[in-house]
This record gives C-alpha cells, sequence and structure tokens, in this order.
C-alpha cells in the first residue's frame, strides 16, 4: 500500500458520496468499517445507507477537498482530507450556501439572512451553522466532535492515531486494507 492508495481510495470515497455512486463509495470501506461524523456513527456499509437516505431526502452536500496527508506504517495508513461541506439550503424562506467554514451567505445579493444569535450561542464554533442546519432538519449533531476551537481534543486524537498507527501489524503487508476508518 502506498500514500497514493490511500489517497485515491480516500478521494474515491467521497467523488462517490458527492455525485450518488453509492456503490462506488461503499467499495471504499472494509467490512470492519467505523465512521464518526457529525451527524453519524456507525459501519461503514451503515454509513452509506443513512447518506444515500439523506439525499433521498434532499439533503445532499458537496466536498471540497483539499490533498490528503497520509502516513503509512507496515499495514497501517492514516490519512487527514481538510474539506469543506457546501449546502444550499433554506433559512426561514431565504436560500443560503453554507460553507462548514464560514456563515451563510444569502444566494441573492441583497436579501436579508435573518440568523438568531442566541440560537447559534448554543452552538460550538467550529460546528455552529452546519450543526444548526443539521439540527433543523432532524439530524443529531452533539458537541462531542473534533473541532480546532477544542485543541486540547485535538491534541489527543493526534496522538491516539500516532499510537495505533505505530502498533504492530494486523495482518501480512500483502493483504493490508486502507479502508478501515473515517473521521470527522
Amino acid at each position: 500500500m502506498s500514500a497514493d492508495d490511500v489517497t485515491q481510495l480516500v478521494l474515491r470515497e467521497r467523488q462517490g458520496q458527492d455525485r450518488g455512486w453509492y456503490h462506488k463509495m461503499a467499495a471504499c470501506f472494509a467490512d470492519d468499517s467505523i465512521v464518526r461524523m457529525s451527524w453519524f456513527t456507525g459501519s461503514g456499509a451503515d454509513f452509506v445507507r443513512q447518506t444515500r437516505a439523506m439525499a433521498g431526502r434532499g439533503d445532499h452536500a458537496v466536498h471540497r477537498l483539499s490533498s490528503p496527508a497520509v502516513r503509512i506504517h507496515g499495514d497501517r495508513a492514516l490519512a487527514e482530507l481538510p474539506r469543506i461541506i457546501e449546502w444550499r439550503i433554506d433559512i426561514d424562506g431565504v436560500e443560503a450556501d453554507l460553507a462548514s467554514a464560514c456563515a451563510p451567505v444569502p444566494v441573492l445579493p441583497g436579501t436579508h439572512l435573518a440568523v438568531d444569535a442566541a440560537e447559534l450561542a448554543g452552538y460550538r464554533p467550529s460546528y455552529r451553522f452546519l450543526a444548526r442546519y443539521l439540527n433543523r432538519k432532524g439530524y443529531t449533531v452533539g458537541d462531542h466532535h473534533l473541532g480546532d476551537d477544542q485543541p486540547e481534543a485535538v491534541a489527543e486524537q493526534y496522538h491516539a492515531e500516532h499510537t495505533w498507527l505505530h502498533q504492530s501489524p494486523t495482518t501480512p503487508a500483502s493483504s493490508a486494507d486502507p479502508r478501515k476508518e473515517q473521521h470527522s
């Protein structure tokens, strides 16, 4: 397994999700994979099913991706894929574009977008607008997810990943499977 193999696997999974190619998305997850996202925690297969169901309800986002950073040790690999989740949403009758890394912006210039500051105050800064939108749509987004506003938790996650990466190989190198776990 090379860094290019891992990179292409991660990019194919995101492309499968963004394009609605769920069979291709599913092929990117190992049977024992675990996915932790803002709105979902479970197996890779369940993540694909829930993503498909979410899109079927009209809740479809696309992902603007940066180049992944890949670390490999033996038969284990970690890939960090910086991304922005983009949605075209409705906020109380106003069409807006939501990017998970910034505030919502009205689609039509000059349109007033009323956002209740008191409601937003209940959300962490790193997930504020995305969490508000998803919670209003009926998805559960809690406060326990990693974010740059909690640097200690991020440092702990990197430490845990480093520890996992440098454990003894779990399978012979020839049968290594880079499709294990995804975080967001």
